[in-house]
Protein backbone atom coordinates (compact mmCIF):
# COMPACT_ATOMS: atom_id res chain seq x y z
CA UNK A 1 0.00 0.00 0.00
CA UNK A 2 1.44 3.35 -1.01
CA UNK A 3 1.30 6.32 1.35
CA UNK A 4 0.35 8.52 -1.60
CA UNK A 5 -2.77 6.50 -2.54
CA UNK A 6 -6.50 6.72 -1.92
CA UNK A 7 -6.29 3.26 -0.38
CA UNK A 8 -4.00 4.57 2.37
CA UNK A 9 -6.10 7.72 2.81
CA UNK A 10 -8.98 5.46 3.85
CA UNK A 11 -6.83 2.95 5.72
CA UNK A 12 -5.04 5.37 8.08
CA UNK A 13 -8.07 7.11 9.70
CA UNK A 14 -9.76 3.72 10.21
CA UNK A 15 -6.66 2.30 11.90
CA UNK A 16 -6.27 5.36 14.16
CA UNK A 17 -9.94 5.37 15.17
CA UNK A 18 -10.13 1.64 15.93
CA UNK A 19 -6.77 1.68 17.69
CA UNK A 20 -7.93 4.19 20.29
CA UNK A 21 -11.34 2.54 20.68
CA UNK A 22 -9.87 -0.85 21.52
CA UNK A 23 -8.74 -1.79 25.03
CA UNK A 24 -4.95 -1.90 25.47
CA UNK A 25 -4.85 -5.71 25.72
CA UNK A 26 -6.23 -6.07 22.17
CA UNK A 27 -4.21 -3.33 20.49
CA UNK A 28 -1.18 -5.48 19.68
CA UNK A 29 -3.47 -7.87 17.77
CA UNK A 30 -5.01 -4.98 15.87
CA UNK A 31 -1.61 -3.45 14.96
CA UNK A 32 -0.44 -6.89 13.81
CA UNK A 33 -3.49 -7.38 11.56
CA UNK A 34 -3.34 -3.82 10.21
CA UNK A 35 0.37 -4.17 9.43
CA UNK A 36 -0.18 -7.51 7.68
CA UNK A 37 -2.97 -6.00 5.59
CA UNK A 38 -0.76 -2.99 4.73
CA UNK A 39 2.09 -5.23 3.55
CA UNK A 40 -0.12 -7.73 1.73
CA UNK A 41 -1.48 -4.91 -0.42
CA UNK A 42 1.81 -5.25 -2.36
CA UNK A 43 2.46 -9.01 -2.88
CA UNK A 44 0.39 -11.05 -0.36
CA UNK A 45 2.48 -14.24 -0.39
CA UNK A 46 5.67 -12.41 0.65
CA UNK A 47 4.23 -11.89 4.12
CA UNK A 48 5.34 -15.50 4.72
CA UNK A 49 8.98 -14.38 4.40
CA UNK A 50 8.45 -11.81 7.13
CA UNK A 51 6.80 -14.45 9.31
CA UNK A 52 9.88 -16.63 8.80
CA UNK A 53 12.21 -13.78 9.83
CA UNK A 54 10.04 -13.13 12.90
CA UNK A 55 10.04 -16.80 13.90
CA UNK A 56 13.81 -17.22 13.43
CA UNK A 57 14.81 -14.14 15.41
CA UNK A 58 12.18 -14.53 18.11
CA UNK A 59 13.43 -18.05 18.89
CA UNK A 60 17.06 -16.95 18.47
CA UNK A 61 16.63 -14.12 20.96
CA UNK A 62 15.28 -16.49 23.60
CA UNK A 63 18.02 -19.05 22.89
CA UNK A 64 20.80 -16.45 23.04
CA UNK A 65 19.57 -15.12 26.37
CA UNK A 66 19.46 -18.58 27.96
CA UNK A 67 22.74 -19.84 26.49
CA UNK A 68 26.28 -19.14 27.57
CA UNK A 69 29.77 -19.41 26.12
CA UNK A 70 30.17 -20.61 22.54
CA UNK A 71 26.53 -21.73 22.32
CA UNK A 72 25.49 -18.11 22.76
CA UNK A 73 27.60 -17.06 19.79
CA UNK A 74 26.37 -20.06 17.79
CA UNK A 75 22.73 -19.00 18.18
CA UNK A 76 23.63 -15.46 17.16
CA UNK A 77 25.36 -16.66 14.00
CA UNK A 78 22.47 -18.95 13.16
CA UNK A 79 20.15 -15.96 13.39
CA UNK A 80 22.38 -13.59 11.41
CA UNK A 81 23.23 -16.15 8.73
CA UNK A 82 19.54 -17.03 8.26
CA UNK A 83 18.68 -13.36 7.69
CA UNK A 84 21.63 -12.80 5.39
CA UNK A 85 20.88 -15.95 3.37
CA UNK A 86 17.27 -14.87 2.90
CA UNK A 87 18.40 -11.45 1.75
CA UNK A 88 21.12 -12.93 -0.47
CA UNK A 89 18.71 -15.35 -2.14
CA UNK A 90 16.05 -12.81 -3.06
CA UNK A 91 18.27 -9.80 -3.68
CA UNK A 92 21.69 -11.08 -4.75
CA UNK A 93 21.24 -14.61 -6.18
CA UNK A 94 21.25 -13.57 -9.85
CA UNK A 95 23.92 -10.93 -9.22
CA UNK A 96 26.24 -13.48 -7.58
CA UNK A 97 25.59 -16.06 -10.29
CA UNK A 98 26.53 -13.67 -13.08
CA UNK A 99 29.68 -12.53 -11.29
CA UNK A 100 30.76 -16.10 -10.54
CA UNK A 101 30.35 -16.91 -14.24
CA UNK A 102 32.45 -13.87 -15.19
CA UNK A 103 35.14 -14.81 -12.68
CA UNK A 104 35.33 -18.44 -13.86
CA UNK A 105 35.53 -17.34 -17.48
CA UNK A 106 38.81 -15.56 -16.65
CA UNK A 107 40.27 -18.98 -15.82
CA UNK A 108 38.83 -20.60 -18.94
CA UNK A 109 35.97 -22.35 -17.14
CA UNK A 110 32.54 -22.10 -18.71
CA UNK A 111 29.65 -21.63 -16.31
CA UNK A 112 26.06 -20.96 -17.34
CA UNK A 113 24.34 -19.05 -14.54
CA UNK A 114 20.72 -19.77 -13.69
CA UNK A 115 18.68 -16.61 -13.42
CA UNK A 116 15.66 -16.87 -11.14
CA UNK A 117 12.57 -14.89 -12.06
CA UNK A 118 11.87 -13.69 -8.55
CA UNK A 119 10.68 -10.32 -7.34
CA UNK A 120 12.49 -8.80 -4.39
CA UNK A 121 10.07 -8.69 -1.45
CA UNK A 122 9.43 -5.03 -0.78
CA UNK A 123 11.50 -3.62 2.05
CA UNK A 124 13.35 -6.89 2.74
CA UNK A 125 16.67 -5.14 3.39
CA UNK A 126 15.01 -3.00 6.05
CA UNK A 127 13.23 -5.93 7.72
CA UNK A 128 16.33 -8.09 7.96
CA UNK A 129 18.53 -5.29 9.31
CA UNK A 130 15.95 -4.27 11.90
CA UNK A 131 15.47 -7.84 13.08
CA UNK A 132 19.24 -8.50 13.11
CA UNK A 133 19.81 -5.49 15.35
CA UNK A 134 17.52 -7.10 17.93
CA UNK A 135 19.44 -10.38 18.16
CA UNK A 136 22.78 -8.56 18.24
CA UNK A 137 21.61 -6.39 21.13
CA UNK A 138 20.33 -9.47 23.00
CA UNK A 139 23.73 -11.14 22.44
CA UNK A 140 25.54 -8.07 23.74
CA UNK A 141 23.36 -8.08 26.85
CA UNK A 142 21.92 -4.63 26.10
CA UNK A 143 18.44 -5.95 25.35
CA UNK A 144 16.31 -8.53 27.13
CA UNK A 145 14.79 -11.14 24.84
CA UNK A 146 11.12 -10.45 24.13
CA UNK A 147 8.91 -13.21 25.50
CA UNK A 148 5.73 -12.02 23.79
CA UNK A 149 5.74 -13.19 20.16
CA UNK A 150 3.03 -10.68 19.21
CA UNK A 151 5.01 -7.65 20.36
CA UNK A 152 8.13 -8.89 18.60
CA UNK A 153 6.14 -9.48 15.41
CA UNK A 154 4.83 -5.91 15.56
CA UNK A 155 8.38 -4.63 15.97
CA UNK A 156 9.29 -6.17 12.61
CA UNK A 157 5.94 -5.48 10.93
CA UNK A 158 4.91 -2.03 12.25
CA UNK A 159 3.28 -0.59 9.13
CA UNK A 160 4.43 3.07 9.15
CA UNK A 161 8.12 2.16 8.88
CA UNK A 162 8.07 -1.45 7.72
CA UNK A 163 8.75 -0.82 4.03
CA UNK A 164 11.52 1.80 3.97
CA UNK A 165 12.46 2.51 7.55
CA UNK A 166 13.65 4.10 9.64
CA UNK A 167 15.45 0.97 10.85
CA UNK A 168 14.40 1.00 14.49
CA UNK A 169 16.03 -0.57 17.54
CA UNK A 170 13.93 -2.75 19.82
CA UNK A 171 14.70 -0.65 22.88
CA UNK A 172 12.81 2.22 21.24
CA UNK A 173 10.05 0.81 19.05
CA UNK A 174 9.51 -2.35 21.12
CA UNK A 175 8.96 -0.24 24.22
CA UNK A 176 6.70 2.22 22.41
CA UNK A 177 4.48 -0.59 21.12
CA UNK A 178 3.84 -1.80 24.67
CA UNK A 179 2.89 1.56 26.18
CA UNK A 180 -0.80 2.38 26.48
CA UNK A 181 -1.24 5.48 24.34
CA UNK A 182 -4.21 7.81 24.72
CA UNK A 183 -5.59 10.26 22.16
CA UNK A 184 -3.64 13.48 22.77
CA UNK A 185 -4.12 16.69 20.81
CA UNK A 186 -0.38 17.31 20.44
CA UNK A 187 0.17 13.88 18.89
CA UNK A 188 -2.65 14.51 16.41
CA UNK A 189 -1.44 18.00 15.51
CA UNK A 190 2.21 16.93 15.14
CA UNK A 191 1.23 13.78 13.25
CA UNK A 192 -1.02 15.72 10.89
CA UNK A 193 1.72 18.24 10.14
CA UNK A 194 4.26 15.51 9.45
CA UNK A 195 1.97 13.48 7.17
CA UNK A 196 0.80 16.58 5.28
CA UNK A 197 4.33 17.89 4.81
CA UNK A 198 5.66 14.45 3.85
CA UNK A 199 2.99 14.02 1.18
CA UNK A 200 3.72 17.51 -0.14
CA UNK A 201 7.47 16.82 -0.36
CA UNK A 202 6.89 13.52 -2.15
CA UNK A 203 4.00 14.36 -4.48
CA UNK A 204 4.67 18.01 -5.22
CA UNK A 205 8.46 18.13 -5.20
CA UNK A 206 9.85 14.65 -5.91
CA UNK A 207 7.17 13.64 -8.42
CA UNK A 208 7.52 16.91 -10.36
CA UNK A 209 11.29 16.48 -10.64
CA UNK A 210 11.22 12.79 -11.59
CA UNK A 211 10.02 13.06 -15.25
CA UNK A 212 12.83 15.41 -16.26
CA UNK A 213 15.51 13.35 -14.52
CA UNK A 214 14.18 10.12 -16.02
CA UNK A 215 14.23 11.52 -19.56
CA UNK A 216 17.80 12.82 -19.30
CA UNK A 217 19.13 9.56 -17.82
CA UNK A 218 17.42 7.65 -20.64
CA UNK A 219 19.29 9.48 -23.42
CA UNK A 220 21.96 11.76 -21.92
CA UNK A 221 23.85 12.05 -25.23
CA UNK A 222 20.88 13.94 -26.75
CA UNK A 223 20.91 16.71 -24.11
CA UNK A 224 23.25 19.65 -23.74
CA UNK A 225 25.82 19.68 -20.94
CA UNK A 226 23.78 22.32 -19.10
CA UNK A 227 20.64 20.18 -19.24
CA UNK A 228 22.57 17.15 -17.97
CA UNK A 229 24.12 19.17 -15.14
CA UNK A 230 20.64 20.33 -14.17
CA UNK A 231 19.40 16.71 -14.19
CA UNK A 232 22.30 15.62 -11.96
CA UNK A 233 21.51 18.30 -9.39
CA UNK A 234 17.77 17.72 -9.68
CA UNK A 235 18.18 14.02 -8.92
CA UNK A 236 19.80 15.01 -5.62
CA UNK A 237 16.63 16.84 -4.72
CA UNK A 238 14.37 14.14 -6.16
CA UNK A 239 15.80 11.29 -4.11
CA UNK A 240 15.97 13.48 -1.01
CA UNK A 241 12.36 14.66 -1.37
CA UNK A 242 11.23 11.12 -2.15
CA UNK A 243 12.91 9.40 0.81
CA UNK A 244 12.56 12.34 3.21
CA UNK A 245 8.88 12.50 2.27
CA UNK A 246 8.41 8.81 3.06
CA UNK A 247 10.26 9.05 6.37
CA UNK A 248 8.26 12.12 7.40
CA UNK A 249 4.95 10.40 6.61
CA UNK A 250 6.10 7.33 8.57
CA UNK A 251 7.01 9.55 11.50
CA UNK A 252 3.63 11.25 11.32
CA UNK A 253 1.61 8.02 11.06
CA UNK A 254 3.37 6.62 14.12
CA UNK A 255 2.83 9.87 16.03
CA UNK A 256 -0.91 9.76 15.27
CA UNK A 257 -0.91 6.47 17.19
CA UNK A 258 1.09 8.08 19.99
CA UNK A 259 4.25 6.17 19.00
CA UNK A 260 7.59 7.91 18.57
CA UNK A 261 10.08 6.66 16.00
CA UNK A 262 13.46 8.14 15.16
CA UNK A 263 14.21 10.93 12.72
CA UNK A 264 15.84 9.60 9.57
CA UNK A 265 16.92 12.94 8.08
CA UNK A 266 18.30 16.20 9.42
CA UNK A 267 18.82 18.61 6.50
CA UNK A 268 21.64 16.55 4.90
CA UNK A 269 22.34 18.94 2.04
CA UNK A 270 23.36 21.62 4.53
CA UNK A 271 26.31 19.43 5.57
CA UNK A 272 29.86 20.74 5.25
CA UNK A 273 31.50 17.36 4.72
CA UNK A 274 30.67 13.85 3.53
CA UNK A 275 30.95 12.45 7.06
CA UNK A 276 28.49 15.09 8.29
CA UNK A 277 26.24 14.28 5.34
CA UNK A 278 26.06 10.66 6.46
CA UNK A 279 25.26 11.73 10.01
CA UNK A 280 22.22 13.53 8.60
CA UNK A 281 21.17 11.27 5.69
CA UNK A 282 19.35 7.95 6.31
CA UNK A 283 20.43 8.20 9.92
CA UNK A 284 19.01 4.84 10.94
CA UNK A 285 21.13 3.00 8.34
CA UNK A 286 24.26 5.03 9.07
CA UNK A 287 24.01 4.30 12.79
CA UNK A 288 23.28 0.62 12.06
CA UNK A 289 26.51 0.26 10.09
CA UNK A 290 28.40 2.26 12.70
CA UNK A 291 27.19 0.15 15.62
CA UNK A 292 27.23 -3.31 14.04
CA UNK A 293 29.93 -3.22 11.35
CA UNK A 294 32.31 -0.28 11.84
CA UNK A 295 32.78 -0.79 15.59
CA UNK A 296 32.98 -4.58 15.13
CA UNK A 297 35.84 -4.06 12.64
CA UNK A 298 37.67 -1.98 15.22
CA UNK A 299 36.31 1.46 14.41
CA UNK A 300 38.90 4.18 14.99
CA UNK A 301 40.65 2.24 17.75
CA UNK A 302 43.13 0.80 15.24
CA UNK A 303 46.10 2.13 13.28
CA UNK A 304 45.50 4.59 10.48
CA UNK A 305 45.75 2.14 7.54
CA UNK A 306 43.33 -0.32 9.20
CA UNK A 307 40.98 2.53 10.13
CA UNK A 308 40.96 3.67 6.50
CA UNK A 309 40.15 0.12 5.41
CA UNK A 310 37.30 -0.02 7.95
CA UNK A 311 35.82 3.16 6.49
CA UNK A 312 36.02 1.77 2.95
CA UNK A 313 34.48 -1.58 3.93
CA UNK A 314 31.54 0.12 5.63
CA UNK A 315 30.84 2.42 2.69
CA UNK A 316 31.15 -0.34 0.10
CA UNK A 317 28.92 -2.74 2.06
CA UNK A 318 26.45 0.12 2.47
CA UNK A 319 26.51 0.57 -1.30
CA UNK A 320 25.88 -3.12 -1.90
CA UNK A 321 23.03 -3.03 0.64
CA UNK A 322 21.27 -0.56 -1.65
CA UNK A 323 21.26 -2.82 -4.68
CA UNK A 324 22.65 -5.86 -6.48
CA UNK A 325 24.73 -3.88 -8.93
CA UNK A 326 28.39 -2.84 -8.99
CA UNK A 327 27.30 0.74 -9.60
CA UNK A 328 26.04 0.84 -5.99
CA UNK A 329 29.36 -0.51 -4.72
CA UNK A 330 31.21 2.21 -6.66
CA UNK A 331 28.77 4.78 -5.29
CA UNK A 332 29.60 3.65 -1.75
CA UNK A 333 33.34 3.45 -2.46
CA UNK A 334 33.41 7.01 -3.80
CA UNK A 335 31.73 8.26 -0.65
CA UNK A 336 34.35 6.38 1.36
CA UNK A 337 37.25 7.85 -0.62
CA UNK A 338 35.95 11.41 -0.35
CA UNK A 339 35.27 10.94 3.36
CA UNK A 340 38.84 9.72 3.90
CA UNK A 341 40.28 12.55 1.81
CA UNK A 342 38.39 15.10 3.89
CA UNK A 343 39.52 13.53 7.16
CA UNK A 344 43.17 13.36 6.06
CA UNK A 345 42.96 17.00 4.97
CA UNK A 346 41.53 17.98 8.36
CA UNK A 347 44.41 16.16 10.09
CA UNK A 348 46.92 18.26 8.15
CA UNK A 349 45.07 21.57 8.03
CA UNK A 350 43.43 22.42 11.32
CA UNK A 351 40.26 24.41 10.62
CA UNK A 352 38.19 25.72 13.48
CA UNK A 353 34.62 24.51 13.06
CA UNK A 354 31.83 26.96 13.77
CA UNK A 355 28.08 26.98 13.24
CA UNK A 356 28.07 30.56 11.96
CA UNK A 357 26.87 31.44 8.48
CA UNK A 358 30.36 32.32 7.27
CA UNK A 359 31.60 32.38 3.69
CA UNK A 360 33.81 29.36 4.45
CA UNK A 361 30.89 27.28 5.78
CA UNK A 362 28.75 28.18 2.77
CA UNK A 363 31.61 27.19 0.46
CA UNK A 364 32.03 23.85 2.26
CA UNK A 365 28.28 23.20 2.04
CA UNK A 366 28.23 23.90 -1.71
CA UNK A 367 31.30 21.69 -2.17
CA UNK A 368 29.66 18.80 -0.33
CA UNK A 369 26.44 19.15 -2.29
CA UNK A 370 28.23 19.20 -5.66
CA UNK A 371 30.37 16.15 -4.79
CA UNK A 372 27.35 14.25 -3.44
CA UNK A 373 25.35 15.09 -6.56
CA UNK A 374 28.09 13.83 -8.87
CA UNK A 375 28.42 10.59 -6.92
CA UNK A 376 24.64 10.10 -7.13
CA UNK A 377 25.18 9.42 -10.86
CA UNK A 378 26.34 5.89 -10.01
CA UNK A 379 23.35 5.40 -7.73
CA UNK A 380 20.81 6.53 -10.35
CA UNK A 381 22.41 5.00 -13.46
CA UNK A 382 21.08 1.62 -14.53
CA UNK A 383 24.59 0.37 -15.28
CA UNK A 384 28.15 1.57 -15.87
CA UNK A 385 27.41 2.34 -19.53
CA UNK A 386 24.60 4.67 -18.47
CA UNK A 387 26.85 6.31 -15.86
CA UNK A 388 29.60 6.73 -18.48
CA UNK A 389 27.15 8.37 -20.90
CA UNK A 390 26.02 10.79 -18.18
CA UNK A 391 29.59 11.77 -17.30
CA UNK A 392 30.55 12.19 -20.98
CA UNK A 393 27.50 14.37 -21.56
CA UNK A 394 28.39 16.48 -18.53
CA UNK A 395 31.90 17.07 -19.82
CA UNK A 396 31.57 17.19 -23.60
CA UNK A 397 28.02 18.10 -24.67
CA UNK A 398 28.61 21.84 -24.63
CA UNK A 399 28.35 21.90 -28.42
CA UNK A 400 24.68 20.85 -28.28
CA UNK A 401 22.04 23.56 -28.25
CA UNK A 402 19.81 21.54 -25.96
CA UNK A 403 16.31 20.15 -26.44
CA UNK A 404 14.55 23.17 -24.98
CA UNK A 405 12.99 21.19 -22.15
CA UNK A 406 11.52 23.42 -19.45
CA UNK A 407 13.25 22.45 -16.21
CA UNK A 408 12.50 25.75 -14.45
CA UNK A 409 9.46 24.39 -12.50
CA UNK A 410 11.57 21.51 -11.17
CA UNK A 411 14.25 23.99 -10.08
CA UNK A 412 11.61 26.12 -8.34
CA UNK A 413 10.34 23.10 -6.40
CA UNK A 414 13.95 22.25 -5.48
CA UNK A 415 14.46 25.79 -4.25
CA UNK A 416 11.36 25.40 -2.06
CA UNK A 417 12.97 22.33 -0.49
CA UNK A 418 16.20 24.25 0.17
CA UNK A 419 14.30 27.10 1.83
CA UNK A 420 12.40 24.61 3.99
CA UNK A 421 15.63 22.91 5.05
CA UNK A 422 17.19 26.21 6.04
CA UNK A 423 14.04 27.00 8.03
CA UNK A 424 14.01 23.68 9.94
CA UNK A 425 17.82 23.34 10.30
CA UNK A 426 18.61 21.14 13.32
CA UNK A 427 14.90 20.94 14.13
CA UNK A 428 11.85 19.35 12.50
CA UNK A 429 8.93 20.71 10.51
CA UNK A 430 6.24 19.87 13.08
CA UNK A 431 8.26 21.57 15.81
CA UNK A 432 8.93 24.68 13.73
CA UNK A 433 5.29 24.99 12.67
CA UNK A 434 4.25 24.64 16.31
CA UNK A 435 6.10 27.89 17.07
CA UNK A 436 4.09 29.85 14.52
CA UNK A 437 1.05 31.89 15.46
CA UNK A 438 -2.23 30.23 14.48
CA UNK A 439 -2.98 32.37 11.35
CA UNK A 440 0.51 31.79 9.93
CA UNK A 441 0.41 28.07 10.74
CA UNK A 442 -2.91 27.60 8.97
CA UNK A 443 -1.61 29.63 6.03
CA UNK A 444 1.21 27.06 5.71
CA UNK A 445 -1.34 24.23 5.87
CA UNK A 446 -3.31 25.92 3.08
CA UNK A 447 -0.20 26.21 0.90
CA UNK A 448 0.68 22.55 1.46
CA UNK A 449 -2.87 21.38 0.68
CA UNK A 450 -3.00 23.63 -2.40
CA UNK A 451 0.29 22.13 -3.56
CA UNK A 452 -1.02 18.59 -3.10
CA UNK A 453 -4.23 19.14 -5.06
CA UNK A 454 -3.08 21.61 -7.70
CA UNK A 455 0.68 21.33 -8.12
CA UNK A 456 1.41 17.65 -7.48
CA UNK A 457 3.06 15.66 -10.26
CA UNK A 458 0.88 14.39 -13.08
CA UNK A 459 2.48 10.94 -12.76
CA UNK A 460 2.52 8.83 -9.60
CA UNK A 461 5.93 7.34 -8.81
CA UNK A 462 6.60 4.64 -6.25
CA UNK A 463 8.96 5.62 -3.46
CA UNK A 464 12.53 5.07 -4.66
CA UNK A 465 13.67 3.21 -1.55
CA UNK A 466 10.89 0.61 -1.93
CA UNK A 467 13.26 -1.27 -4.27
CA UNK A 468 15.74 -1.80 -1.43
Amino acid sequence: MLFNSLHFLIFLPLVIGLYYLLPQRFRWIFIFLASCYFYMAFVPKYILILFLIIAIDYVSGLAIEKASGTRRKLFLWLSLSSNILLLAFFKYFNFLNVNVADLLSLFGTEFHPVNLSIILPIGLSFHTFQSMSYTIEVYRGKQQAEKHLGYFANYVLFFPQMVAGPIERYENLGTELKVEHHPVYKNFSDGFRLVLFGLFVKMTIADNIAPYVNEVYKQPWTYSALEVWVAVFLFSFQIYADFYGYSTIALGCARLLGIKIMDNFKTPYLSRSISEFWSRWHISLSTWFRDYLYITLGGNRVKLPRWSLNIMIVFMVSGLWHGANWTFVVWGALHGLVSLAERYFNMIVKIEKTESLSFWNVLLTVKTFVITSLIWIFFRAENFANAKDMIKALLFNYHLAGKGVNYIPALVFSLALIVTDVYVYNSRIDVRLGFLKTPYRWAVYAVLIFGLFVLSGTQKFAFIYFQF
